[in-house]
């Protein structure tokens, strides 16, 4: 059975956006492209909300092509290219793109079959909206939050009110030279 995988930068009050959806704040290095490099390996579908997939889609299709392109970007790039991408979107669901899916309604219930289905992982990069939305559900399998050293006071909150209790067991932690630390939960 697939898992569903959330990646996450948040600041340390819980924030995973500015007010305007700025994320000036978020710390991003080598060592993090090497734990997001290990999910892609393990992951054959990505899962963003319709914010988040134009962000992604404005850079990854073409960013292993640029003159000076990094490790991670020729590596993230070919992974972004090979797997369908599943979008959350009201506004762009009836949208044909190839290797791209855009479901607008049942949200939920799509990604459950989808868990259902032979492969490796759903993995979810960033997409705030779409992951309060799954945690609802209770439907991410594992966290990968990225606490970045900031107290943002304002903004996108990660955890909302209203969310069901999920009880997650730690399964491991790394601090990177940024200040960042990365917290691995695991639903239990």
């Amino acid at each position: 059975m697939r898992k569903l995988i959330l990646f996450m930068h948040v600041s340390i009050d819980g924030y995973v956006t500015g007010p305007t959806g700025q994320m000036d704040f978020v710390h991003a290095d080598e060592q993090m492209f090497e734990y997001a490099g290990q999910q892609t390996e393990q992951a054959d579908i990505a899962l963003y909300g319709r914010v988040t997939y134009d962000m992604m889609d404005d850079y990854w299709p073409n960013a292993g092509d640029k003159p000076g392109a990094s490790k991670h970007d020729i590596e993230h790039s070919a992974w972004y290219n090979s797997v369908e991408k599943i979008i959350a979107s009201r506004s762009l669901a009836g949208t044909s793109k190839p290797l791209t899916r855009f479901i607008g309604d049942h949200i939920e219930q799509e990604i459950i079959e989808l868990k259902k289905l032979p492969g490796k992982n759903i993995v979810m990069f960033g997409s705030p909206g779409l992951a309060k939305t799954m945690m609802q559900a209770n439907l991410i399998d594992e966290y990968w939050l990225f606490v970045n050293p900031v107290l943002r006071g304002d903004g996108n909150p990660l955890f909302k009110s209203g969310l069901p209790q999920i009880n997650l067991e730690l399964k491991n932690t790394d601090t990177f030279d940024s200040g960042v630390v990365m917290l691995h939960y695991i639903r239990k």
